[in-house]
Parts: C-alpha cells; structure tokens; sequence
C-alpha cells in the first residue's frame, strides 16, 4: 500500500511537472531579448505608491509593476524584484544589475543621456488640492498656496503668487500643512494625492486636475512617465515600446490607472517629448 501511495504521488508530480514544461514551451516571445539573468525580468522597484508596490522577490504591483508584469508576459518571462530605494533604481539599472526601474521617472532630456526611456506610459499631472475643489491657476491668486521645491512649475506659481507661495522640502511636510489649514492650497502630483488619500490621509480635500494655463507650461504640457532601460539593451527597448503601445490601443492602460485612482486623462499622452 505504501509503494502505491509512493507511485500515485510519483506520477502526480511528473504530471505537473510535464504540465508545466508544456505551458513554457506554448509560450512564444514576442522579440528575442537577453535580459540580466536568463528567463527573469530584473526590475529596480522603490516603494513609492501607486507606481511603484513590491510585493516580495518575485512579485509587484502599481501602476508600473503592472505595465513592467505585461512587458514579462509577452516575452515570457518571470518577474524578479530588485527592492531598492527611489535615487538608485536608475543606477541599478545604468550598472547592470537590473533591467528596468519603475517608479514615475519623467522622460527627460537629462536621463535619457544615461539610459534609454521608453514610449511615455502616463501623464503625471499637476494638480490643485483644497477643500473648496479649486481647479485653475487663477483661483489660486491671492490665497496662500504651497508645493514642493525643485517641482516643474515652482518659477512659474512663483511668478503669479509671489510671497503667497511657500515651498516645502517633501509632500509630507506639504499635506500636513494643507491639513491644518496654514495654506489653503497644495499644487502636487496627482497620483501622489489620491495614493495618500487611499492610505487615509487628506480627509475633506478635494484633488482637481488643473485646468491648462500657458503661464504655467505643466499644466498645458505635463511630464511623461517612461521606464527607464539598460543603453546597452536596445532589443528590450524595442518590445517595452511595443508593449507599451499595445496598453494604450487597447484600452488597459486606461484600466490600469482606474485600478489605481488615477483619472483616464492620464493614458493621453499624447506625442513623445522629452523635458528639456
């Protein structure tokens, strides 16, 4: 009876195992890349929500965990993550150790001289957080509005607002402010915002997408997200843009940012452009 229980596992365990060589077998790559460990995507992966959730040595999420997980499944392969922190997911990825890092990285003229950027993802765009649902740049006149320091359209809000405008080193210190009512206008990031406000933060504020205002260039044009790639990799250029331009034709890119709280604007990208 023993060898029998012993023999019935035996054969179940071959079964499965066939099973499974037959599904890697059924799946065909879309190109024909090399990757930094054979049969693996590497990904560079901060934890920086809602673009960026690892979730352990071999999975992830966010918005672009779940674009990089589509890029693996046409070319058949696994995910592994590399958990790192925000300012060395490029350089993970410029010293070989990973082959794509994820997080919200502008496409900028700038970074594409160290590594290569993909077709733009998404929009990050700029939005205006108040109670009373403020949504252009002329509501903001006259008020006491705050953002962070080193964002796109300090020069410009700083132009209009003059001394109404505070800056801050982080978002934190930014919401906090905006929370307790010593600026009555935050401008940020919206994807940054509504991860914040899932997580229980922002109680009774209102994030607005700005409306276009020229004196304020990111409003009119907001920066592209791209994943940034190995220089020395071209042909996983090549199938990440592939992929990328398949999510926007057929509609899950639009899912994707919805799955994440991000408004469907979002997926217009538009024509890729670098920030200079």
């Amino acid at each position: 009876m023993k060898k029998h229980i012993t023999l019935t596992i035996a054969a179940a365990l071959g079964t499965t195992m066939l099973a499974s060589a037959a599904f890697a077998q059924d799946c065909t790559p879309q190109h024909k890349i090399t990757t930094v460990e054979a049969g693996f995507l590497t990904i560079a992966a901060p934890t920086f929500p809602p673009f960026s959730i690892p979730k352990g040595e071999h999975d992830l999420t966010g918005v672009d965990g779940e674009i990089v997980k589509e890029i693996a499944a046409k070319e058949c392969l696994k995910i592994k993550v590399a958990a790192v922190e925000y300012a060395t997911a490029i350089p993970f990825v410029v010293s070989g150790r990973a082959d794509i890092a994820i997080g919200n990285y502008y496409r900028t003229d700038e970074r594409q001289k160290a590594v290569n950027l993909s077709a733009p993802l998404y929009l990050d765009e700029m939005g205006l957080y108040s109670k009373d649902g403020v949504t252009t740049v002329t509501q903001l006149e006259g008020r006491n509005v705050g953002t962070v320091q080193g964002y796109l359209w300090v020069n410009e809000l700083k132009a209009i607002l003059g001394d109404k405008l505070s800056l801050y080193n982080n978002y934190v210190a930014l919401y906090q402010d905006l929370e307790a009512g010593r600026i009555e206008i935050a401008v940020d990031g919206v994807a940054v915002g509504t991860a914040a406000q899932q997580g229980g933060a922002l109680k009774g504020i209102q994030i607005k997408v700005a409306g276009k205002d020229e004196r304020v260039q990111s409003s009119v044009y907001p920066a592209q997200a791209g994943l940034p790639l190995s220089k020395n990799n071209p042909d996983l250029l090549v199938a990440a843009d592939d992929v990328v331009k398949e999510l926007h034709k057929s509609g899950r890119m639009v899912e994707i940012l919805k799955e994440f709280g991000l408004p469907e604007s979002a997926a217009d990208v538009g024509e890729a452009r670098l920030i200079k």
